[in-house]
């Protein structure tokens, strides 16, 4: 697995800090957000493109394509993927981003505005488009099987990890690169949402995203991305990988309801638990552990409150954490750092807590995860729900290894 993120750059610190409560976000600094009302972000700290991308291709990449090419090459390290043992046309990717490159967007039409059309990059095209975080990755890892991006908002990179694994599971690649990345903490990003009334005002960075608290207020946004390598268990054994853990199921729906708003009845998001549930062929008390979508947003989480319960039942024992509290909401990134964290809970058998929420809301009964309960070396099985704009579920169910 590899990650990028606002609090912990890098697999190690993100896993580590993530499972120790340590809060990412903080004052925005890429530039002044003043005019914005907006005033907190989940900015990654000490991301240096030089180190693993490289200079001159970092300068042809959006950062949201390094973020995702830096995770990528973290990733494939870790499980030991290399020419030697896995052929090019075996190696996949599915890569998703729910923007793409929105601060070459942003840069380029100021300067074109600015200076004429004469003056927009020659490289505006290919740093701009969402699905250049997977190309980036495919040219870095010579991976010559399917090669492709999923655009589901804030479902992308769960739909990614999916999508990789039915590649995986029906026998079309042996090995499959899977994630999402996401950089649109700029004016335009910060801008959009807070016109939409969906970012979080609050000026402390500590308290600005509350996953199901009854004072939340909208949520933080975030940058980052994260990759997992997915395979099948006779080339993993074949070779002697370390299994971090197995994806067992994946379920994904539509809302047919509204652009923004989640369905408030939470079907769709229950559909997709149950599907995901059923293709991993064990029943809801056999999850231990979700990793929520959880955005603090009013709606998002009374709604998924509401899905959980009708999946698994009132006075069910799972235990529910949202991360996005330590991450701000990564939007197309978000479900594939949750899927890495939710994968490295089962395989150290710690849940991560939820942070930010100091008064739950009864509007969403949901047993959260605390200091006291987060110790669950038994647990067996996870689900990692990601709902967007649109209407777009995705579920997928994890189990631990060994």
């Amino acid at each position: 697995m590899g990650a990028v993120a606002p609090n912990g750059n890098g697999l190690h610190d993100f896993v580590a800090n993530t499972l120790a409560g340590k809060v990412g976000i903080k004052k925005i600094s890429k530039f002044d957000a003043t005019p914005t009302g907006i005033t907190v972000a989940g900015e990654v700290d000490n991301f240096d493109p030089k180190e693993v991308v490289g200079k001159k291709s970092a300068r042809r990449m959006d950062l949201y394509s390094q973020y995702a090419v830096q995770t990528a090459v973290e990733a494939l390290k870790m499980a030991g993927i290399n020419a030697d043992n896995t052929r090019a046309e075996d190696l996949g990717v599915i890569y998703g981003s729910g923007i793409g490159g929105l601060t070459t967007i942003q840069e380029q039409i100021i300067k074109m505005h600015e200076k004429g059309p004469k003056r927009v990059s020659p490289m505006f095209v290919p740093m701009a488009i969402a699905n250049m975080a997977a190309g980036n990755i495919a040219i870095r890892a010579n991976a010559q099987n399917i090669c492709t991006s999923i655009v589901t908002a804030c479902a992308s990179g769960t739909n990614s990890i999916g999508e990789a694994f039915r590649q995986v599971k029906e026998g079309r690649a042996q090995v499959m690169i899977a994630g999402g990345a996401e950089a649109s903490v700029n004016e335009i990003g910060i801008a959009g949402f807070a016109a939409l009334n969906a970012l979080s005002t609050a000026t402390d960075p500590l308290k600005a995203s509350k996953p199901f608290d009854r004072d939340r207020n909208g949520f933080v946004l975030g940058e980052g991305a994260g990759a997992l390598i997915l395979e099948s268990l006779e080339n993993a054994e074949k070779r002697g990988a370390k299994i971090l853990g197995e994806v067992v199921g994946y379920g994904a729906t539509g809302d047919a309801y509204h652009i923004t708003a989640p369905d408030p009845d939470g079907k769709g998001a229950a559909r997709a638990m149950q599907e995901a549930i059923d293709e991993a062929n064990i029943k809801p008390e056999e999850v231990d552990y979700i990793n929520a979508h959880g955005t603090a947003t009013h709606a998002n989480d009374s709604g998924e409150a509401l899905a959980i319960n009708h999946v698994f039942g009132k006075g069910n024992s799972v235990l529910v954490s949202s991360t996005k509290g330590m991450t701000g909401h990564l939007l197309g990134a978000a479900g594939a750092i949750e899927a890495v964290i939710t994968v490295a809970a089962l395989e150290k058998g710690k849940l991560p807590m939820n942070i930010g929420c100091d008064h739950q809301d009864e509007e969403c009964p949901v047993n959260l995860v605390n200091k006291e309960n987060q110790d669950a070396p038994e647990a067996k099985y996870a689900l990692s729900n990601s709902f967007g704009f649109g209407g777009h579920n995705a579920v997928l169910a994890f189990r631990k290894w060994g």
